[in-house]
């Protein structure tokens, strides 16, 4: 069997591309690892930014739908430090669809994307298993259930530890000092008013020396909480997070000079507590061009979350890569090296500016840093 077009990953960067593909009159197939679009939950919100983001939908023709799942109001944001100071309590714009960095739940995102594709170009439940590089090229991919398929064109869209980037680069994500503890709050406004309270109608920022709480009020009525913490890699393999209630005794621990409206996010919490390591390519990660292979999103350029790039930056990948397949018809050659040439600069520049927001929401005159970044931005602009 062959492909004439095989995407690694169903995310957002990966269903992008299809989509824009489709648009072209283009046949792809998403090779995807879950069963089932539902089989598990996609995260909290995103800020689709009108310069990446924004032109991805645009380009994938669904910008009117787009529109109708924009959370109103969630570009609200509060700053405090871990006294409970407020230093900035800014309401969302009134007409958020046309705000410049709109709030959407990714699921939701997701689910747009996934409803514009024709029925059948996702392969649901397939996990690659390996690839195989055949020459003029040609790969062989081959899966869990014994099947293989060959493709002229593959598209690693797979995620941080993408099985594809191998056959492009050596470079693998690593830890960045930071780990998070995510947790939630369901029904926030009637059974949690205090931290409902707290973390506003958007996005907080709770931030001190080396730890905080990042927060945002979720389109359901629950509020999705991070845990920041500054740890050795092995940290959160110390603790069994699956014992609730001694999680919740440690991260109150963590955070025992905190204001008691913190420690009110964490003993409140609803469900599990889901630890996780903060890990990131070098900042500069590029590749020599090799035939018919290429990478997006998160599989070419990973970085921590403190520039809000990552979900908008594997959109516009997807997006420019599919535009750069519809502009060279029959020449994978030409449409890869246009669409390597504008993404090393764009993802470099993001990840530098990820890795520099990190240190300084963290150091040690939080929340003032990013106090200060925030008025130069304003000024920019």
């Amino acid at each position: 069997m062959t492909d004439p077009v095989a995407i690694i990953g169903a995310g957002l960067g990966g269903l992008t591309l299809a989509r824009v593909l489709h648009v072209h009159g283009i046949p792809s197939t998403i090779y995807e690892l879950d069963a089932s679009p539902r089989a598990r939950t996609q995260g909290g919100m995103l800020d689709i930014h009108d310069y990446n983001g924004q032109v991805a939908v645009k380009a994938a023709g669904l910008f009117d739908e787009f529109k109708k799942i924009i959370h109103q109001g969630g570009e609200a944001t509060r700053i405090l430090d871990k006294h409970g100071t407020v230093y900035t309590d800014e309401n969302g714009e009134p007409g958020g669809d046309t705000g410049s960095r709109p709030e959407v739940d990714r699921g939701d995102l997701r689910q747009m994307l996934l409803d514009s594709l024709p029925e059948g170009t996702i392969r649901w439940g397939t996990k690659v298993t390996a690839v195989q590089r055949l020459g003029g090229g040609q790969h062989e991919l081959t899966f869990a259930d014994g099947s293989a398929v060959t493709t002229g064109l593959l598209v690693g869209a797979d995620g941080a530890w993408s099985r594809v980037r191998p056959l492009l680069s050596d470079a693998e994500p690593a830890y960045t000092g930071m780990s998070f503890i995510e947790l939630d709050l369901q029904d926030a406004v009637r059974r949690h008013p205090g931290p409902a309270k707290t973390v506003g109608a958007g996005m907080l920022f709770a931030l001190g020396a080396g730890q905080g709480f990042l927060a945002h009020a979720e389109t359901d009525g629950s509020l999705h909480v991070y845990l920041a913490l500054t740890k050795p890699v092995d940290w959160v393999g110390t603790v069994d997070w699956t014992d609730t209630a001694r999680g919740k005794a440690v991260l109150i621990e963590e955070f025992a000079g905190w204001a008691p409206e913190f420690h009110a996010l964490i003993t409140e919490a609803d469900g599990a507590l889901v630890p996780r390591t903060i890990n990131a390519l070098p900042a500069g990660h590029r590749w020599t061009r090799v035939p018919g292979v290429t990478l997006l999103g998160d599989a070419a350029h990973v970085m921590s979350p403190f520039a809000g790039e990552g979900a908008n930056l594997a959109m516009l990948d997807g997006a420019e890569l599919g535009q750069a397949i519809a502009a060279h018809p029959g020449d994978v050659e030409a449409a890869l090296t246009a669409y390597e040439k504008d993404l090393f600069p764009r993802s470099a520049e993001a990840a530098g500016e990820a890795a520099r927001n990190l240190e300084l929401c963290f150091d040690e005159r939080a929340p003032h840093s990013l106090l200060d970044q925030f008025a130069a931005y304003a000024e920019r602009n």
